[in-house]
């Protein structure tokens, strides 16, 4: 399921990391469905005199950037879910960090059930299981 790794522009914030990720898992599972016991947050902190648009820092800029890569099954959400999901995060991250500069940015990656996994299972495989599961199909038929 996803894993989330976000970057903020600022000195580390071990309590404003804590309050970004409730956010965003909460986002995450309303807008995108996506379950809050297999999501994964990772939050890193990069200071304002290293983190550049255009060349000049958020320091001199006196703004706050951010930039969520969240990566996703493929296929598990439509355009319109991806959409709203951009714009919700884009919303709270400035409502939680202040003055966002608006190169900030919300990447989603849709990974190939196949090539994605957690448990040592692929999400293909445990989807397939699921599915014998709830159509009663035992494992050693198929």
């Amino acid at each position: 399921m996803p894993i989330i790794n976000l970057k903020v522009s600022g000195q580390e914030n071990p309590a404003l990391a804590k309050e970004l990720v409730k956010v965003i898992s909460d986002v995450t599972k309303v807008v995108l469905n996506k379950k809050p016991e297999v999501t994964v947050v990772i939050v890193s902190f990069v200071p304002d005199n290293l983190w550049f648009v255009n060349s000049v820092s958020l320091a001199e800029l006196k703004a706050k950037s951010f930039h969520l890569n969240i990566k996703i099954s493929d296929s598990t959400n439509l355009k319109s879910d991806k959409a709203k999901y951009i714009d919700a995060i884009h919303g709270a991250l400035t409502f939680l960090l202040g003055s966002i500069h608006p190169v900030s940015y919300t990447a989603i990656q849709e990974m190939k059930a196949d090539a994605y996994g957690y448990e040592g299972l692929t999400i293909e495989h445990k989807y397939i299981n699921n599915q014998r599961k709830s159509d009663n199909i035992p494992a050693h038929i198929v």
